[in-house]
């Protein structure tokens, strides 16, 4: 029986977009499933007391040489966004759509491919609808549904769920309770999922 790997992320963070490229090909290795959990990182920070790497310079020059050498050592297309930090408020929400109907996959990969390798702008309504409608979405109709009174709710009550779970950034991965976090944690996963 194959096992799942609880996926808890957002698209503002280059850490859970490099995460996601080595994770997918780990699931495909190894016949596991991922679970897909979007979530508001700025609500998960609020609920912790935790802060964006952004606000300790020497911390955040660091990381983004990390990111860029983790990257480049998988294969990776990165640049660091040159509108971070942008709000993908609307981005998540419209996750939260896509995952109701079936197709959180292409979506996603549309979002990250964005943000992390073309360095658009998210917070953009004309970027998304552009990124929407090249990916193959209609855009008028998920921009339409990230305005519902319901996919709100659904994305408050998900990031309040990771919350609750013991998330406190992202990427945050869970295989079975054990949780693991951030893009080098694969050999981890690796080793739960055996």
């Amino acid at each position: 029986m194959s096992k799942t790997v609880d996926f808890y992320y957002d698209f503002i963070s280059p850490a859970s977009y490099i995460a996601l490229a080595r994770l997918t090909e780990l699931c495909e290795r190894t016949g596991a499933t991922i679970n897909y959990k979007p979530m508001l990182l700025g609500g998960v920070f609020k609920a912790g007391g935790n802060t964006s790497p952004v606000t300790i310079p020497a911390k955040w020059e660091w990381i983004q040489k990390d990111f860029a050498r983790y990257a480049a050592f998988y294969d990776i297309p990165y640049q660091l966004n040159p509108h971070f930090i942008f709000s993908t408020v609307n981005a998540m929400r419209g996750a939260m759509w896509a995952l109701a109907e079936g197709r959180i996959e292409d979506y996603n990969r549309a979002m990250y491919t964005a943000a992390w390798a073309d360095g658009k702008d998210l917070s953009s309504p004309e970027v998304m609808a552009e990124v929407l409608n090249t990916a193959g979405f209609d855009a008028q109709v998920v921009m339409e549904a990230m305005t519902q009174p319901e996919i709100k709710k659904a994305l408050i009550t998900a990031t309040e769920e990771a919350v609750a779970r013991g998330v406190f950034g992202a990427p945050t991965m869970f295989v079975d309770d054990e949780m693991h976090f951030g893009q080098d944690r694969m050999e981890w996963i690796e080793r739960a999922l055996s």
